[in-house]
């Protein structure tokens, strides 16, 4: 039995628990959770790599109903971890700071510590006199696709130069494509063998993240909704699987619902996720949890105070991970 020793007022958790570990480990089991998130774009957002300009794009299946092929906007992997890597890297520093505790100098990607809980949960290389130090990353990503149709939520915006003496406009200098507010990127992001206080922090995480894309000084808002969580020994679910089933009931039924109060209703997120466990390998050991249930959850992740006691305690299992890495 697990000594996870989950605090009475995130009691939740415990709902949660295949999924969980004592403590972080240099070496991997198979306790996964995954975070689902519906990724809603408030604000023109640029979801772009290429020089060209242009938005990221992908073809895919319509649905798993419907197979022809469907243009979507992709919400790249590394786009939001580097977002969300940095965010939790600046909520720890703030909250140390806060209590009075010596933080680490940690920069990326140029000069990680190693020895901090950013460091031991996003993965980190270092090499420092010929020889490499490296930890394994135990939270992933997978690129998010767009719920509906490129040519539906793309937007341009051809902008100009003006003259600061005559302030008259001059040639057009370029076209912006960008993603249109209200948008939903469908999203998962996978932790592996973490501690109820490392997922407490994944979660005020993405909670708190705002800003993503590039050229995000003048747009880029965007808010995370998590929508439901599934622990286990594996991942059950991607996140192209979960934008095709939502597309498939919201094409089939325009009153999508994801999140349901009712007890004695299920929402249509919580079927399709029943209907993968079904499917899963250890299908015994999976736990999901939305609606009400998550809901309770979130607001007492919100409400939970990071405490002196708290920090100190993220930064006891960096020394005992470091240690065992060691051996």
């Amino acid at each position: 039995m697990k000594n996870l020793n989950i605090p009475n007022e995130l009691k939740k958790l415990s709902n949660l628990e295949s999924g969980l570990v004592e403590s972080p480990e240099p070496l991997l089991g198979a306790e996964t959770l995954q975070i689902l998130l519906a990724r809603e774009i408030h604000d023109f957002t640029v979801l772009r790599t290429e020089p060209t300009r242009e938005l990221n794009t992908t073809v895919t299946p319509t649905s798993f109903k419907d197979m022809s092929p469907l243009l979507r906007v992709v919400f790249l992997a590394s786009k939001q971890k580097a977002v969300e890597s940095r965010a939790f890297r600046s909520i720890l520093k703030t909250a140390k700071n806060t209590e009075g505790i010596q933080d680490t100098d940690c920069y990326l990607k140029g000069n990680l510590c190693m020895n901090c809980p950013r460091c031991i949960l996003f993965g980190a290389v270092k090499t420092e006199k010929g020889k490499q130090e490296a930890i394994k990353h135990r939270i992933g990503y997978s690129s998010a696709f767009s719920l509906m149709p490129y040519e539906d939520i793309e937007t341009a915006f051809t902008f100009n130069a003006v003259d600061e003496r005559t302030q008259s406009t001059g040639q057009a200098l370029g076209t912006r494509f960008t993603v249109s507010p209200a948008t939903i990127f469908p999203s998962i992001v996978t932790l592996r063998c973490v501690t109820w206080k490392e997922l407490i922090m994944i979660l005020k995480t993405l909670l708190s993240t705002t800003n993503y894309g590039a050229e995000n000084r003048i747009g880029g808002e965007i808010r995370n909704h998590i929508i439901g969580i599934v622990a286990g020994w594996e991942e059950i679910i991607t996140s192209l699987e979960l934008s095709l089933e939502l597309y498939e009931k919201y094409t089939s039924n325009s009153n999508l619902n994801i999140w349901t109060n009712d007890d004695n209703k299920k929402s249509d997120l919580t079927t399709i996720l029943e209907e993968y466990k079904k499917e899963a390998v250890f299908g015994d050991k999976i736990q999901i949890l939305t609606d009400k249930n998550l809901g309770e959850l979130i607001n007492s992740v919100k409400a939970f105070q990071l405490s002196k006691k708290f920090l100190l305690s993220l930064e006891n299992d960096v020394k005992k991970f470091k240690e065992k890495s060691k051996k």
